[in-house]
């Protein structure tokens, strides 16, 4: 029987300045979104379309540190990780909510973030 595969590659610029949590126990949680494009020729009008989806990324642990310190609004970011579906409960209500689980090392930021003081932001690989 076949494993399958569930791999999620996302190159995009951030469309908010992270909002960051902390979790009893002190890790940290950073959510924002990132926004990727595709673009055609559009036959029968001759004119450029384009369209815009919106990924929701949280990040967890050392990459949400990061996250928090160099990713602002614009940022590019290379994402790489798995397609989840999380249960919740809305009012009494049953929801699915489907997101990236993103691990450590999935997480990279290729340009436009904030600079450090005396350094450049770490690359996780």
């Amino acid at each position: 029987m076949s494993r399958g595969m569930n791999e999620v590659r996302i190159v995009g610029n951030v469309g908010n300045d992270p909002e960051i949590k902390t979790l009893d126990g002190g890790q940290k949680l950073v959510n924002f979104s990132v926004a990727t494009s595709d673009s055609w020729l559009d036959k029968e009008t001759n004119e450029r379309k384009e369209v815009t989806e919106w990924h929701r990324i949280t990040l967890f642990g050392k990459s949400a540190e990061i996250a928090e310190k160099y990713v602002k609004k614009g940022t590019l970011v290379l994402i790489e990780g798995q397609l989840k579906t999380r249960k919740y409960n809305d009012n009494g209500t049953e929801r699915y909510a489907l997101g990236i689980s993103v691990p450590p090392q999935g997480f990279q930021i290729l340009s436009g973030g904030r600079k450090a003081e005396q350094s450049e932001p770490p690359q996780q690989s």
